[in-house]
């Protein structure tokens, strides 16, 4: 309590007073350093330049907030979950963490209006929104720990804004989420029909999906489209498990 009160007088008098009090209304706490909050929401387009060469941009904290948001999420639905195989484990985490997701929920929250970046920067950069909120976990781990980051997403982001039991039943768009995460990554993402086989209305289609250059897994299909979303699925899921285990070694 002293300390929460602490907190809120020096967010009353500081000249940061509505970027604190922006952080309290919508996560119900004020930050310790407002530098690193400040920073998660910099885009690289608005870096702050220092005389060494170094950019100050939210592109670190991303990083590390990407890291620790699979993390609590994958803890999260592995014990809520505990009759379920890995693969409905992987699916839901990639329901609640893609791009497109942490799209809709940072504009949900209001934390596009707190973005610092360079005019039409939305346009040029789709994911920029979903980027500040995985930037900003990264600064609440360092500002405030790993229990009390834990505490925020689970109960003021997971249990109001995901409705876990209708995810479970919803399907997720691998194609475009495929996409999104091969923008994130500065990938080029490339699909490729490779085979056609058989004739007529039994002619199916063979589509490999090429990420920087480098075949991966392919699928048949009955149409383009088809073999396209199948491909991008059996992509997607790979490369999110090779994400996770380098993270997890990191």
């Amino acid at each position: 309590m002293i300390q929460h009160y602490l907190l809120s007088v020096k967010a009353y008098f500081s000249s940061e007073r509505a970027f604190y009090q922006s952080i309290k209304n919508i996560f119900g706490f004020y930050p310790e350093n407002i530098f690193l909050y400040k920073l998660a929401f910099r885009h690289r387009s608005a870096a702050i330049k220092k005389y060494n060469g170094l950019k100050l941009n939210n592109e670190r904290l991303e990083y590390l907030g990407d890291a620790i948001l699979g993390a609590i999420v994958a803890e999260y639905l592995f014990k809520k979950f505990p009759l379920e195989d890995e693969g409905f484990l992987t699916g839901m985490r990639s329901k609640i963490v893609n791009r497109i997701a942490l799209n809709k929920l940072s504009q949900k929250l209001g934390l596009d209006a707190l973005i610092t970046a360079d005019t039409d920067t939305n346009k040029q950069f789709k994911s920029i929104n979903g980027d500040a909120f995985e930037a900003f976990v990264g600064a609440l781990y360092l500002d405030k720990g790993h229990r009390f980051t834990k505490k925020i997403l689970i109960e003021r982001i997971i249990m109001v804004h995901f409705n876990l039991e209708e995810l479970q039943f919803s399907e997720i768009n691998h194609k475009s989420a495929l996409l999104e995460y091969c923008q994130k990554e500065k990938l080029d993402l490339e699909f490729k029909v490779i085979n056609e086989l058989g004739t007529g209305y039994k002619k199916q289609f063979e589509i490999q999906v090429l990420v920087d250059g480098v075949a991966k897994d392919s699928a048949i299909d009955f149409s383009i489209k088809g073999a396209e979303k199948l491909a991008a699925e059996k992509v997607y899921h790979q490369l999110v498990s090779e994400t996770s285990s380098a993270n997890n070694q990191a």
